[in-house]
């Protein structure tokens, strides 16, 4: 059954009561053991359970070719998926949004027009977009709005961007299929709205504590502007049917470098270049998320969060 929205994200300035301690109850739904990898304690009652992750914090998100943890500090800043179908870009938007939904003090705001990718995670979402590119519209206006209100109080503040001590929620928005919605859906006017809008979100909401993950499996003009594209300042690669592909996704020039998506083997997936802090592409494995994990995870955070306020006790804006 679909629950109620949290209210920060509706009204943004409503804020949640601090809550520091969770008790187990006989009414938590039957979900099983959740991977204590991710931070969730199995302790007795009286002990806290709540989300002990932070986004704040590096997230894992796979291993590289020497089989190291690779982690990914994503809180202040944007990145763009690509690869063709089956390469593994929904797993890593499914790990990713998994870490956000065990996060102490995070809103997911997710669009996805296919409905089934990030399907599992709507009854933890503040937002959740199917293939209604108006509805798609509307939560990106009152995203910007969220956005101009958190700038006005780091200005009042004289900060520039969201510290971890600030008790603001993080939003993380998270796009499945972007082309859907700004080459597919809706009329010309309707998706070079989007295109605009999606842009300021992803421009100004990083120093904000804002960050955009969007996923699509050719991230060229046609699909996503160049303006747009150049905001995303880390890049997930997986395997690419063309050099020129694989060059769209990380940047110009990388696959002359030896640096090319189109080599990866196609029996290899989840396997990508990523292209984040350290300026160079490096190959990862992506951490992949099984749908019975997912959908236990998604559960049991869906009443983790209706249950308490640990998870959500700051403001949306």
């Amino acid at each position: 059954m679909r629950h109620p929205p949290f209210p920060g994200f509706r009204t943004v300035h409503a804020p949640f009561k601090e809550a520091h301690t969770v008790k187990r109850t006989t009414t938590a739904p039957p979900v099983g053991e959740v991977p204590t990898a991710f931070g969730i304690s199995t302790a007795p009652d009286g002990v806290p359970v709540a989300p002990m992750l932070s986004m704040f914090d590096p997230m894992f998100i796979g291993i590289d070719e020497f089989g190291q943890a690779v982690t990914l500090d994503l809180v202040f800043h944007n990145i763009l998926v690509g690869g063709e179908p089956g390469g593994g870009k929904s797993g890593l938007l499914n790990t990713i949004t998994a870490y956000a939904a065990m996060a102490d003090n995070t809103r997911l705001v997710l669009f996805d027009g296919k409905l089934v990718e990030l399907g599992p995670w709507m009854d933890i979402a503040d937002e959740f977009v199917g293939p209604d590119l108006e509805h798609a519209l509307s939560v990106l206006r009152r995203l910007q709005v969220v956005i101009n209100n958190r700038y006005a109080w780091l200005r009042a503040q004289r900060r520039r961007k969201l510290d971890r001590q600030d008790r603001m929620s993080v939003i993380l928005v998270v796009l499945d299929e972007l082309a859907l919605y700004s080459a597919t859906y809706g009329t010309k006017d309707q998706r070079e709205e989007f295109d605009r809008l999606l842009r300021d979100v992803v421009a100004r909401g990083r120093a904000c504590g804002v960050p955009v993950v969007a996923a699509t499996q050719r991230p060229s003009v046609d699909i996503i502007p160049t303006s747009l594209r150049d905001l995303f300042g880390y890049r997930a690669a997986f395997r690419c049917t063309t050099i020129n592909s694989s060059d769209i996704v990380l940047g110009r020039d990388w696959a002359s470098q030896g640096y090319s998506a189109s080599d990866i083997d196609p029996e290899n997936r989840g396997m990508a270049y990523l292209l984040a802090e350290t300026g160079v592409p490096r190959r990862i494995k992506a951490a992949y998320l099984n749908d019975a994990e997912i959908y236990q995870i998604a559960d049991y955070m869906a009443w983790i969060r209706r249950t308490n306020t640990t998870a959500l006790s700051g403001t949306a804006a």
